[in-house]
């Protein structure tokens, strides 16, 4: 009899292995969990760097999918930092109730947050995708939430009340968005809150229900606050810049509460007042020692608030100072900042984001002053700017501050001199309407481009911001954007240092042919175009307040041995008046947005358009503007805007150096993002992101089909370089 159960307890042992088959169909993991991040996959466009990926049939946790982490069956963690991604995220996220960190940042996943999260999360990582509309109210059902930074969105409008079930919540980031309004009530139940990031919005209203928060650290600079700082905050490590708090002494306590000391919050309320009342026979109100408790408390809090106000000038500069060196990313808290660019490349404006992100490519850490770095400007005056001997004689403009380069060199005007050979016509590699370049050979060896900005363009007026020009620029992270690495300003001689690219421009590779030179293949274009698209949109999109380039041509966008292109002359626009540009170099250049020529006023709108200039160039191989041509055939636009739609004409129209060989669907699509940025009304210009997903769109539908171009290759200026079809997403 035992026998016989114990068979049939086996048989029904088997069975209940076999009916667990259907919920393992995708071998190591769980059904659901497979089957959300297949969605996943096609939203985001099937991006081939998702490697391991798949849309159907795959097993993400037995296959090891990139940036995916599991624990048994079940996915637990899913980090897609900075890989570019684009589409949407999917509508099945919330049955991923295993995952507890996702981070999806610095990519360019755009439109709005989606309602749909994974529902248990701890860490929450959004930041840098130019997401606009509200946060989504299903993130105020997520208790076991440690970590949330919606920072560097375009986010709006009022910040809903939904934080009262966040107890667990530690870090919060929603800097550098457009959120108004005053702060949610629900904010003083955030009860573990360690570090709050809230700068460069445009809240309004007081920060007193932050006044009971455990924090640590709190920015709240660049926002639209009044009334007064709490004094539990005041000896945290507070920003507090650029917003309109009231000055005077605080209105004093409720009565019978004593002055609060020290930067934290006491629960333990009245009790000495308290004691006295109930002692007095049933007396109501405040008694004798009561009343000469406020008095004394108020002299106290006069003269202290005389005290600061005295010393207040002598020492506010050094404090700043003290802050924008331990955080390099966070605005210094000064009414100059909002106006100042905020870029990043790894989303971290906190120190607290380096032991969460899984990738990191700026270095936050704080960099000491020696003999060639100059970070830190004199601490006594903050109305000194970097270099004294040229700034100290002229006027004094209150409530200015320099802000030091995140990492840019000081170099000589002696240095540049003996590595460009005193700036010599032999060393001299470029000129345009802001300054010549030289190649500079150091005695390390080390090759570098030297900028010599005209002083032509450098008006008195705005010579005294260079620093700050420089603080900007050097705050530019994006692998398509050419950067920053020194920075010189003696005896009134204003001079950038910039990587070396020797194999040149686009410009010289479309339009100066050597015995050298190999004709760009259209692979190497397309690489080209998404990768300028690309820096484009970082500058627009990501940077807070939006970059506008205003001088996008081939001849700034710089190509590596790889021909990866990398952008100049980012975040110099305010060296050049916009009216001065517009009549000057850019008339008849044909880079020119046709607003640009009527009104002189740059935007983000007519870089758009000047971008669309540039596809045309990796298109028909012509220049902009060539005099040299048939009058109908001389503004490139005008002659090759009818027949962009024209698949016949369309084939006439491409670079004769191609040979023939491109894909006939690519050029089409090609053409078309074309068509839609030089469109004279430029309300009717897509933006960059848009630019952008188009071209990976392009990519990928040319990654499906080789059959055209085959095993085609690409070169450099100065020898063969591969390029092959998955350069494309370089």
């Amino acid at each position: 009899m035992w026998k016989m159960r114990e068979v049939a307890v086996a048989v029904l042992a088997i069975i209940g292995i076999l009916g667990l088959g259907p919920t393992s169909i995708n071998g190591d993991t769980n059904q659901s969990d497979a089957s959300a991040l297949m969605v996943m996959y096609s939203s985001l466009n099937s991006p081939p760097q998702l490697t391991q990926w798949t849309s159907s049939g795959g097993d993400p946790c037995g296959q090891s999918w990139k940036g995916i982490t599991c624990s048994g069956s079940r996915v637990t963690q899913i980090q897609l930092s900075g890989l570019g991604l684009s589409g949407s995220m999917g509508y099945q996220l919330a049955s991923l109730t295993a995952v507890t960190n996702f981070d999806l940042s610095n990519n360019n996943l755009g439109n709005q947050i989606p309602y749909q999260l994974p529902p248990n999360l701890h860490q929450l990582n959004l930041a840098g995708n130019g997401f606009n509309g509200g946060i989504p109210y299903s993130i105020s059902l997520m208790t076991s939430l440690q970590y949330l930074n919606l920072g560097h969105n375009q986010l709006s409008g009022q910040v809903n009340d939904m934080f009262g079930q966040l107890s667990a919540l530690s870090t919060l980031d929603l800097s550098f968005n457009s959120f108004t309004g005053d702060l949610p009530e629900s904010f003083s139940s955030l009860s573990s809150m360690g570090s709050m990031y809230l700068q460069n919005n445009q809240f309004t209203g007081s920060i007193n229900v932050l006044a009971s928060l455990p924090l640590k650290n709190l920015n709240v600079a660049n926002n639209q606050f009044n009334g007064w700082i709490p004094a539990q905050l005041k000896n945290i490590n507070l920003q507090t810049g650029g917003n309109s708090w009231s000055s005077g002494p605080a209105p004093p306590p409720p009565p019978g509460t004593p002055p609060v000391s020290g930067g934290k919050h006491k629960s333990g309320g009245s009790n000495k007042s308290n004691a006295g009342d109930s002692g007095g026979g049933g007396k109501s109100g405040i008694g004798g020692g009561g009343v000469a408790g406020i008095v004394i408390s108020m002299l106290v809090v006069g003269a202290l608030v005389v005290f600061f106000i005295m010393k207040r000038r002598s020492r506010r500069s050094s404090m700043d100072l003290e802050k924008l060196d331990n955080q390099s990313f966070t605005p210094l808290a000064s009414h100059e900042v909002q106006g100042k660019i905020s870029c990043f490349s790894d989303g971290s404006s906190h120190p607290e984001l380096k032991a969460i992100q899984t990738s990191s490519t700026v270095d936050t850490k704080t960099y000491e002053p020696s003999a060639s770095i100059n970070l830190r400007p004199p601490p006594i005056d903050r109305n000194k700017s970097f270099d004294e001997e040229d700034f100290s004689r002229k006027p004094i403009v209150p409530k200015k501050v320099h802000i030091a380069p995140v990492n840019a060199v000081s170099y000589s005007i002696a240095d540049l001199q003996v590595a460009t050979d005193s700036f010599s016509t032999e060393t001299l590699i470029g000129e345009g309407s802001i300054g010549r370049v030289y190649r500079a050979q150091f005695d390390d060896g080390k090759v570098l481009a030297v900028k010599k900005i005209n002083s032509s363009a450098l008006p008195n007026h705005l010579s005294e911001d260079f620093m700050d020009t420089v603080s900007d620029i050097s705050r530019l992270r994006h692998p398509n954007i050419i950067e920053l690495v020194g920075y010189c300003s003696e005896y009134g001689q204003h001079l950038l240092v910039y990587e070396f690219l020797k194999n040149g421009s686009l410009h010289d590779f479309l339009h100066l042919s050597d015995e050298y030179s190999k004709p760009l293949t259209w692979n190497s274009r397309v690489k080209i175009a998404l990768g300028s698209a690309r820096a484009l949109e970082y500058l627009h999109e990501v940077c807070s307040p939006s970059t506008v380039h205003k001088n996008l041509k081939s001849a700034n966008i710089l190509l590596d041995t790889e021909l990866n292109p990398h952008l100049s002359d980012s975040g110099l626009a305010s060296f050049v008046s916009d009216a001065d540009q517009a009549l000057n170099h850019n008339a008849g250049s044909g880079y020119s947005a046709p607003e640009v020529a009527m009104s002189g006023q740059y935007t983000i709108n007519s870089d758009v358009y000047s971008f669309g200039v540039v596809m045309l160039e990796l298109l028909t191989g012509r220049k902009p503007f060539d005099s040299s041509r048939p009058r109908t055939e001389q503004s490139l636009v005008r002659w090759a805007t009818p027949q962009l739609h024209d698949i016949d004409a369309l084939s006439k129209m491409v670079d004769p150096a191609l040979k023939g060989l491109y894909p006939v669907k690519s050029l089409s699509r090609f053409a078309d993002v074309i068509a839609l940025c030089v469109q004279p009304e430029p309300e009717f210009r897509p933006p960059m992101s848009e630019v952008v997903q188009a071209l990976v769109r392009l990519v990928q539908r040319a990654n499906m089909s080789k059959r055209t171009i085959g095993t085609e290759h690409g070169s450099s200026r100065h020898g063969d370089n591969p390029d092959t079809q998955d350069d494309y997403m370089a």
